[in-house]
């Protein structure tokens, strides 16, 4: 028995270490999950906490749920920075670029020539407005039994390509095509009384010639004046007035005849 515990002690007996080993995973290029898994078995393990910062950790009076039923309290959860993020959110139309307020003053604007333009309102590319008002111009010539979608449309975008290249050359900033599309289209709502006028009687006659030629007018002043205060034009509404003539013409002409 005595010889048998003197051959179990020189068996497991080695000079060994985990230096050596260590050594031998630095020197040899062993593989380092091999050597890692190794050093974890030969450290101690740490506490279960000590990883954990100490500012995540609820404090013992912020929890008053049950089991399967937690809650927080507010002021725990203020704690761990959390922050509902849909009350800043804005709302989902301006996100969209829809705002009612800036149509609604961009409308009166137009219906009334002698009202002074915000500049700053004007300059935006808001192309709610002119697409509904393109809209209802199309339907009020349909409803007259003239199908001219595709006049309209065309001649619109037309005309804003011509528009913007005069103005870049006129102006000292410069203007986006959006601008222009914008200003143009609102300034279309005339046309569009216009259009409904002749569903109800014909504009073929010197009454609707007068009739339309007051709303080119209309039209064409509400534009210059637009693009004047939004380009600090002064001095020239009435250069940029002769081609919105031209161009808002062409939409009575579809309107008339």
């Amino acid at each position: 028995m005595s010889n048998f515990e003197h051959f179990h002690f020189d068996f497991y007996q080695s000079n060994y270490t985990i230096d050596d080993q260590e050594e031998g995973c630095n020197s040899y290029g062993s593989d380092k999950n091999l050597c890692e898994s190794r050093k974890g078995q030969t450290e101690k393990p740490s506490p279960a906490g000590a990883f954990v910062p100490s500012d995540m950790l609820l404090s013992p009076q912020s929890y008053t749920g049950q089991i399967l039923q937690p809650a927080y309290s507010p002021d725990s959860l203020s704690q761990l920075g959390y922050v509902d993020g849909f009350d800043e959110e804005p709302p989902l139309l301006e996100e969209l670029g829809i705002n009612f307020d800036h149509i609604w003053q961009k409308t009166l604007t137009v219906l009334n020539p002698m009202k002074p333009a915000d500049g700053s309102i004007m300059n935006e590319t808001d192309l709610t407005g002119p697409m509904v008002f393109c809209l209802a111009l199309g339907a009020t010539l349909l409803m007259a039994g003239k199908v001219h979608f595709g006049y309209v449309y065309g001649m619109s975008a037309i005309g804003c390509l011509a528009m913007h290249a005069l103005l870049n050359l006129m102006s000292v900033s410069g203007v986006s095509h959006g601008c222009v599309a914008s200003v143009l289209g609102y300034c279309l709502l005339p046309m569009v009384i216009l259009s409904s006028s002749a569903v109800v009687f014909s504009l073929q006659g010197i009454p609707g010639t007068v009739l339309a030629l007051l709303i080119i007018g209309w039209c064409s002043l509400s534009a210059s004046k637009i693009f004047t205060s939004a380009l600090a034009m002064e001095g020239q509404q009435l250069l940029i007035a002769y081609p919105c003539v031209l161009l808002y013409g062409l939409f009575a002409l579809l309107t008339v005849f």
